[in-house]
């Protein structure tokens, strides 16, 4: 434990602390909150009763569109001769596709009962720039049977032989997107509507771009000036460049179907919208916006947070920092356990460079590298950038990163103050024990740091991490 951190830490009054379970992985770790620490959560949303009926239901009675017996019977030529593409999440999203309570049994069997052809429908992984899927994850996505039976291919946005050029949006980027998709005969686009912090919100036009579009496509999408803007935030459509492009590019696909769904906070099936790639997402965002957003009507010295589901490196994990950041005071504390489950806990070789170039030349440095004309665009820059805006309001010593699963020397490499200083000088496991002992030791450390000259700073903590939105109505006092 760092010197400064112990003497703190041993000095400190506890009693009365409260425990509450964290999510982290696949379990959940004990940690203790000062009295009067409020805990922000979601608004509670029964799952589907019948999700397998209102499934159906949402497949045979579209938003927007006619169904899609009558959509593939509109096509011109026998079903059986059709090509589908089903654009797909990768495992970073929980879209529930397996299963009697999955969207892909129906889905499926809907093609299969107008005639088209198993070896003709393509299930394609939209993975943006992330790395393709592996065969475990696939099966853990589509279920055995799916796997063994579709064919199933990831998006690779630098093969340029799985892309083709269908022109340029109005702002003059030019679209290349994968040819499997573009060429099917029906395009169908599934997803998971939550909120973004960059496009408002996911799912829909996202599922398009940036999920099968180039690098180059993409470096428009995520450019330093689209992420400058102060609409390119969670939950705003309206005016948010990110979407704005994305939309403009999904509407040139001519997307002929799309099936997305919504979830509660424990990532249960809540809601089924299929139809118009617009009208459907449209509504599915209605319900999302009741679901994530909470009202907090004051900024706090002290917020806690989790990585949740999607925080499989540090990568995703600006997502848990950055829906934290509207409701932490300037210069406060942002508490985030994360349990990094991916094959590399920090993320790509390019964004590990990249943050070590927003821990040298601190956010607004940083930032104006990326708008200088001489920058040559560089993999993954968006996301240091969004760790910027962190820093930018709290410092890299007001960012707490408590995970196991970055090995110590490697997590010193990131910003922030690293879990790993506030561990006692014992030997813990790499595992969710440690992690609990750095996330106990960093509230005690932060709640009984000299900044606050002796009184009580205020404490709240998002039940639901990455998923939910803080949303500061009034006082910031």
């Amino acid at each position: 434990m760092r010197p400064d951190i112990a003497d703190v830490v041993r000095g400190a009054d506890i009693g009365g602390w409260k425990p509450v379970e964290i999510e982290h992985g696949d379990r959940t770790i004990e940690v203790l909150l000062p009295p009067g620490a409020k805990t922000l959560g979601m608004r509670e949303f029964a799952p589907l009763a019948r999700p397998a009926d209102e499934i159906r239901r949402s497949l045979e009675a579209p938003i927007g569109t006619p169904a899609l017996p009558k959509i593939i019977e509109a096509k011109g030529k026998p079903a059986g001769k059709l090509s589908v593409c089903i654009t797909t999440s990768d495992i970073t999203r929980p879209v529930p596709y397996k299963g009697e309570s999955g969207i892909l049994d129906p889905l499926l069997g809907i093609l299969h009962g107008c005639g088209v052809r198993r070896e003709n429908v393509t299930l394609l992984v939209g993975t943006g720039t992330h790395r393709p899927s592996t065969a475990e994850e696939k099966v853990a996505t589509f279920g055995e049977r799916v796997s063994a039976e579709f064919r199933i291919i990831d998006h690779v946005c630098d093969d340029e032989s799985m892309l083709t050029y269908i022109g340029r949006t109005r702002s003059g980027t030019e679209i290349h997107i994968n040819r499997h998709f573009i060429e099917a005969d029906v395009k169908i686009a599934t997803g998971l509507v939550e909120s973004h912090f960059m496009a408002g919100v996911s799912a829909g036009r996202k599922a398009i771009c940036p999920a099968l579009v180039s690098r180059k496509t993409i470096e428009r999408f995520h450019s330093a000036q689209f992420l400058s803007s102060p609409k390119a935030t969670n939950l705003v459509l309206e005016g948010n460049p990110c979407h704005e492009e994305s939309l403009e590019i999904a509407r040139k696909t001519k997307v002929d179907f799309i099936v997305n769904t919504v979830l509660n906070r424990r990532l249960e099936l809540i809601g089924v919208f299929s139809g118009d790639l617009e009208q459907s997402h449209d509504k599915a965002v209605e319900l999302v916006r009741r679901v994530v957003a909470i009202p907090v009507e004051r900024e706090y010295d002290i917020v806690l947070t989790h990585g949740g589901y999607v925080g499989i490196n540090h990568y995703q994990n600006a997502k848990a920092a950055c829906n934290a950041l509207p409701i932490v005071r300037e210069n406060g504390f942002l508490i985030l356990a994360a349990c990094e489950r991916d094959q590399d806990p920090v993320g790509p070789a390019t964004y590990k460079t990249l943050l070590h170039l927003l821990k040298l030349q601190g956010p607004d440095g940083y930032l104006a590298a990326l708008l200088n004309p001489a920058w040559k665009f560089t993999r993954d820059q968006w996301e240091p950038q969004m760790w910027g805006k962190v820093i930018g309001k709290i410092g890299e010593e007001g960012i707490l990163y408590c995970t196991a699963f970055i090995p110590e020397q490697e997590q010193r490499l990131v910003p922030g103050t690293a879990g790993w200083d506030f561990l006692p000088p014992r030997v813990f496991p790499r595992d969710g024990e440690a992690t609990q002992a750095m996330v106990r030791n960093a509230l005690v450390y932060a709640c009984h740091h000299p900044k606050w000259g002796g009184r009580k700073p205020s404490v709240a903590f998002i039940k639901e991490g990455p998923y939910a939105i803080p949303c500061l109505q009034g006082n910031r006092s």
